[in-house]
């Protein structure tokens, strides 16, 4: 999405009208090519209209509903969207992301499905996530996740191993300090 929006950018600047940038979804779309429109859309959206709330257009997965239940333990926003079998979707927009957290009695699995995140550990590096990336989080672990600062991150999460007293510890928030070294 970053390069798209560069290009947008660029055509602006070599003369391209935005009224000439907005037909070409409605032409890739025309010849079948309706993620790639979609896509199309979103940048233009994000480049010309500066909105930030487009969220990863060749998504598939719901954005839901904002997150106003945990929201005191995130920075930025994010959305949930209940799936079946206690899974759920969560969306972080651009730069958003949890505090630290622990699970206690449960292992929480993460599967990032849209855009491009964060996963990290205290005291370790932080892992890139991007579609396909699977993250098991060990019982008791002290970690934070969300989205990078360019762009839409969505990932499934579950808990498994769940035992007996099971709950989320939540800690202080990851530092703009922590978060702009990535």
């Amino acid at each position: 999405m970053p390069q798209l929006q560069a290009h947008v950018r660029g055509a602006l600047n070599m003369g391209v009208t935005e009224e000439q940038l907005r037909n070409i979804p409605n032409s890739l779309r025309e010849n079948g090519l309706s993620i790639e429109a979609s896509r199309c859309e979103a940048a233009i959206a994000m480049a010309v209209d500066g909105k930030t709330d487009v969220v990863c257009a060749q998504s598939p997965w719901p954005i839901g509903e904002p997150n106003t239940a945990y929201a005191q333990y995130f920075i930025g926003n994010s959305y949930l969207a209940p799936m079946d079998g206690g899974m759920v979707n969560v969306s972080f927009e651009p730069g958003c992301r949890n505090n630290w957290h622990i699970h206690h009695n449960q292992v929480q699995v993460l599967v990032c499905v849209s855009g491009r995140g964060w996963y990290q550990e205290w005291g370790k590096p932080a892992v890139e996530l991007k579609p396909g990336v699977i993250i098991e989080i060990p019982e008791g672990v002290k970690h934070w996740h969300g989205a990078s600062k360019d762009s839409w991150m969505q990932h499934l999460t579950y808990h498994k191993d769940v035992k007996e007293n099971a709950s989320n510890e939540w800690l202080e928030p990851v530092s703009e300090e922590q978060y702009e070294q990535l």
